[in-house]
């Protein structure tokens, strides 16, 4: 603009561009990343606890230093993003792999700890694992170019490269121990005599994609292939050469490289289970849905049998018991030398087909020279096998539209030997038996620990009225008799980590109250003493004064509830109420008295995460987290039905409650909540008037952009429109007029929160003249993981609440800033 006249017209023309200036500001502040509050800041900052592994034959405990959250700068280097898969181009791995950054060992006998000697630095470990001999362990070094396999011996602890080989990560885990402990066999980069390919500026023609008639709903998947260069790219950097190691150096390849999605040798180390990704591929669909071929190799690499083939998964049924057609799920018996077995549909993977049985089970035993034998045929759909000899395996199976889930125990050798174990509702906790425990047998394999008086035994969460109780019990196979040996006492909240030893009823137990940390210890059944094996100090002692309590409550319609509180340390009741943080993420139910279940226990370690919002209990607020928001339709009504009364009617039945005890404002809460929870923030913003200000984090808005179901919603846009309407807060942004903070990932790769759901539903808002701020985080997917982006959500979180919820509505930033 140029400016010319009189000195009014000049004057005019400044305020016209300070205007100018002013609004843009609003609208774009760009303020670099910024920093929380100390008492947050601190608490993030905290050193982490040490990941801990036992050896198969439990001599060794091995201690894993966890990493720190990476840098933005590291979350932005180079990434494929083709296929449904985020891949690192410069070293054939994960994009955003973790890793562990410390490595020391324990003797279980002696309790002498180790370091181990040549661990490559800066070291960056994954894919951890025991040999089966449990005298040695492989894991993977990632470097910025490449990943190599190495191998950790005990005998002198010493840790030495094994392969020159670059390690291929992309698709699936790349290695695995052989059965006789002294071989692996895992995935190379095959780029050997390739190019990566070169994109043309210059299309070769248009995309094209044509359905003729045949029905192939599918989700909302991201990160998909778009075009041939995709294609291209995604053969080159996931085609892998499967390789047999040997501990002393020597190396095979076996067959031609291919898209391996799985590789997987037998029990007894004779052959491997592989099943490779082919064309055509699809732009709907993510690389798990690909046509695929099944076969087993020898260990030359010889094919010894094609075993099935598995077409373009692009048309599976709607609902959540649908499956593909045909055989699915190929494995190996883990109690046989060579058996394979897999599933099949019996009702064309259609949840909706009527069928007298669902699905049905076969086993196929090297040299695969006969028929497949039928092993079970199964009313509801399969859930998996736990294999314990060849006279007992217990086989799962359930349903989504009633919730049942049954257990039943065969005879894989008479499989008309079958009774029922279990048969429930899985909501219901309170009856949840508990898992079988798995212990390895000689090949490395995980069977059920089958006692000599034929007993196997149970560990679970013991959910229950007064809250989680872990327990051991122990069960006779022949009479189905269950007997209590052990359950966990309050104050302290602690669950079975692994059985050491059956006959003399000894086992390793994790242990925590509400001021100690978790730590492992040793039990016997026999005695009360218990041994600590682990010190690990809090992690935050600043938090240790810190109130909790289960606040347990009803909602109008009779449903029980519960809220986990926190009050700041030092806290008294006589200082009067205080400005409170609610924190929630809503459950579906079929039955209004599983809903009400108590859920967690008041005993668990307060633990925090970066997403947590026990953060704000160091500002001087009441922290109501976990709140119960139970969602629930009984009989033919579906829980959405009446989603939006459920939900208002729960948040307001723990503000009530939370208020009678005398220690929460009702006129200062703030709600916050991460995907489903921002969901629930934002239809709470829209439907009630009970919150000062809320914060939504990764969420999806406009149901209309996932028609073919969300979350536990099984029904179509087109099946059932005023339910997708009604349940999007899009579809009301215009009465939401208390403000609201949108957080995003940039790169936010969940199905159905893409970031075009926040950035249209804070345009919505804006457009009504709603009070919002839309923060997005460069780079950061669902869960956000760089410490920039993490600290400045925070700052941004406590910004909002300071200014709504405690203070008098003016924002340290622009309202508008992006």
């Amino acid at each position: 603009m140029y400016l010319t006249g009189n000195s009014k017209d000049m004057k005019k023309g400044l305020w016209i561009l300070l205007l100018l200036f002013v609004f843009n500001a609003q609208a774009q502040d760009n303020q670099g990343y910024r920093r929380p509050p100390e008492e947050i800041a601190k608490l993030v900052e905290a050193p982490l606890t040490p990941a801990v592994i036992f050896s198969p034959d439990k001599s060794v405990m091995v201690l894993l230093d966890r990493s720190d959250y990476p840098s933005i700068e590291e979350l932005s280097r180079p990434e494929l993003r083709i296929a449904g898969l985020r891949i690192n181009p410069e070293n054939f791995g994960p994009s955003r792999g973790n890793y562990f950054i410390g490595l020391k060992t324990r003797n279980m006998k002696d309790g002498k700890e180790s370091t181990i000697s040549g661990l490559p630095s800066p070291l960056q470990v994954s894919n951890f694992s025991f040999s089966p001999d449990s005298k040695k362990a492989a894991f993977l070094q990632t470097y910025t170019d490449h990943i190599e396999l190495w191998v950790v011996d005990f005998s002198n602890n010493t840790a030495r490269a094994l392969s020159k080989r670059k390690i291929n990560a992309t698709l699936s885990n790349p290695v695995q121990w052989m059965s006789n402990s002294s071989q692996l066999i895992f995935l190379a980069a095959a780029t050997e005599g390739k190019n990566l390919p070169v994109k043309t500026r210059v299309p070769e023609g248009p995309v094209v994609e044509e359905n003729l008639g045949k029905k192939a709903p599918s989700r909302t998947y991201q990160d998909l292939l778009k075009n041939p260069y995709d294609e291209a790219q995604f053969d080159y950097y996931c085609t892998s050469q499967l390789v047999l190691a040997s501990l002393d150096g020597s190396e095979k390849t076996l067959g031609t490289p291919a898209v391996f999605n799985s590789v997987n040798s037998s029990p007894d180390g004779t052959l491997i289970l592989t099943r490779n990704v082919h064309r055509p591929y699809s732009y709907l669909v993510p690389a798990f849905l690909f046509p695929q071929s099944v076969a087993v190799i020898n260990s030359d690499g010889n094919v010894v049998k094609k075993v099935a083939e598995i077409p373009l998964g692009d048309n599976i049924p709607v609902g959540f018991n649908a499956t593909i057609k045909g055989p699915r799920n190929h494995n190996w018996r883990n109690d046989q030398p060579a058996t394979l077995y897999w599933v099949e549909a019996q009702d064309e993977g259609d949840p909706k087909v009527k069928a007298e049985v669902r699905d049905k089970v076969f086993a196929w035993t090297a040299p695969f020279s006969g028929q497949p034998a039928e092993l079970a045929a199964l009313p509801l759909r399969y859930g998996g096998i736990s294999w314990g000899n060849e006279k007992t395996a217990w086989i799962y199976e359930s349903w989504w539209s009633d919730r049942k889930t049954r257990t039943c125990q065969f005879d894989p050798s008479n499989p008309a030997k079958k009774k029922i174990l279990s048969d429930r509702s899985y909501e219901d906790t309170y009856t949840d038996p508990g898992d079988v425990f798995m212990t390895p047998n000689a090949w490395g394999r995980m069977v059920m620990a089958i006692s000599t008086d034929n007993a196997v035994y149970l560990t679970g969460e013991g959910a229950s009225p007064e809250g989680d109780r872990p327990f051991l019990d122990k069960m006779d196979l022949g009479t189905g008799k269950v007997t209590r040996l052990w359950r966990s006492e309050a104050p302290n909240y602690e669950y079975v980590v692994t059985i050491t030893d059956t006959k003399k009823g000894s086992f390793i137990t994790s242990r925590e109250s509400q001021n100690d940390p978790a730590n492992y210890f040793s039990r016997t059944l026999s005695s009360k003493v218990l041994t600590q094996l682990t010190h690990f100090p809090h992690p935050y002692p600043q938090i240790k004064d810190v109130k909790k309590q289960v606040l347990k409550y009803k909602r109008p319609d009779g449903v029980d509830l519960t809220a986990d509180l926190y009050l700041p340390p030092g806290y008294k009741k006589e200082d009067g109420p205080l400005p409170a943080f609610f924190w929630a993420y809503p459950e579906e139910f079929k039955s209004k008295n599983n809903a009400g279940q108590v859920k967690g226990s008041p005993y668990t370690f307060t633990r925090i995460s970066w997403g947590s919002p026990i953060y704000w209990v160091m500002r001087g607020y009441a922290v109501l987290d976990n709140v119960s928001i139970p969602i629930v339709g009984e009989g033919d009504k579906e829980p959405n039905d009446t989603y939006v009364d459920q939900l208002v009617a729960s948040a307001k039945a723990a503000i009530d409650y939370a208020a009678s005890l005398g220690v929460v404002d009702p006129n200062r809460i703030g709600v916050g909540g991460h995907s489903y929870g921002a969901f629930m923030t934002a239809n709470l913003l829209a439907h009630s008037g009970l919150f000062k200000a809320g914060i939504a984090r990764s969420g999806a808005y406009n149901r209309t952009l996932t028609p073919f179901g969300f979350q536990s919603e099984e029904r179509t846009y087109w099946q059932a429109p005023e339910i997708y309407y009604q349940m999007s807060p899009f579809s009301y942004a215009d009465k939401i007029k208390t403000p609201i903070l949108l957080i995003h990932g940039e790169a936010d790769n969940n199905s159905g929160t893409f970031p075009i759901q926040t950035e249209r539903f804070y345009n919505a808002i804006k457009g009504h003249g709603g009070t919002a701020r839309y923060v997005l985080l460069p780079y950061e997917s669902h869960g956000y993981r760089a410490k920039e982006s993490i600290m400045h959500m925070l700052w941004e979180m406590d910004n909002m609440l300071e200014t709504y919820v405690k203070g008098n509505g003016t924002m340290k930033g622009k309202i508008e800033s992006r």
